[in-house]
């Protein structure tokens, strides 16, 4: 299979860094991106710092971000062939608790370094004639949870599942991809020593390894005929629930 280059966001730690490892281990070149320049830089030399892996420190939320992840993809590997955009933020409080400036945190970094990202990167990928981009939604976007207030990032993740679908429409014809994957709760940092209460959302009855991410998003980033999808990996979370 022809060696692709792929900009992985979010990609310090969780989802993203397994996501890197997973294409650096099938033989593909990574750029992975974090905000924060230390962490980013531990990741790189735990990824092995190698000839096919770069780094990008910088919000997502900001064009200009984009833009230099697709100048250093273009600079040391001489393409930009698919964007997976990680980077994202999850917390719970209560709809009557939350303002302005709350709001907008996950609207920043959720959607907007979703989509400005996304933004800065396709006009390589129509000079390509191709590329692929893929989401990380949420399968809560369609199934919501009495018991769990999270009002703002559910809706910062519904509007992308949103512009997946109508990128997807947009862009099309000239063979660009976008997709999402809606994960269920999957063992990360962002949930701590606490992911395993988490178990009996999903029908499967356990949460889900950061490896069962990694391994739908490089299927879906090679399979060509593969478009304007939510595809869930979520041990069942969005089919149903079990009764205790």
């Amino acid at each position: 299979m022809e060696k692709q280059t792929v900009i992985v966001t979010g990609a310090s730690s969780g989802i993203g860094k397994e996501v890197a490892r997973y294409f650096l281990e099938k033989g593909d070149n990574v750029v992975i991106n974090s905000t924060t320049p230390e962490k980013l830089t531990q990741t790189y030399h735990e990824l092995g710092a190698g000839s096919n892996l770069a780094m990008v420190a910088g919000d997502v939320s900001k064009k200009n971000t984009g833009e230099q992840l697709v100048a250093i993809a273009m600079e040391k590997f001489g393409s930009a062939d698919i964007l997976i955009n990680n980077a994202g933020i999850f917390e719970t409080k209560p709809f009557l608790e939350v303002d302005e400036a709350y709001l907008d945190r996950f609207l920043t970094t959720n959607l907007k370094g979703t989509y400005f990202t996304t933004q800065a990167i396709i006009p390589q990928m129509l000079k390509q004639h191709g590329g692929v981009v893929i989401n990380i939604g949420t399968p809560l976007v369609n199934h919501a949870l009495g018991g769990a207030p999270a009002t703002a990032p559910v809706s910062s993740k519904g509007a992308i599942h949103a512009l997946t679908v109508q990128l997807a429409a947009e862009f099309g014809k000239q063979n660009i991809r976008v997709n999402t994957i809606a994960a269920g709760v999957i063992r990360t940092p962002m949930h701590g020593n606490d992911a395993d209460k988490s178990a009996g959302l999903h029908l499967i009855n356990r949460v889900g390894e950061v490896e069962d991410i990694a391994h739908m998003v490089y299927t879906v980033a090679k399979n060509n005929f593969i478009s304007g999808a939510i595809i869930h990996v979520d041990g069942g979370m969005a089919a149903g629930h079990t009764l205790n």
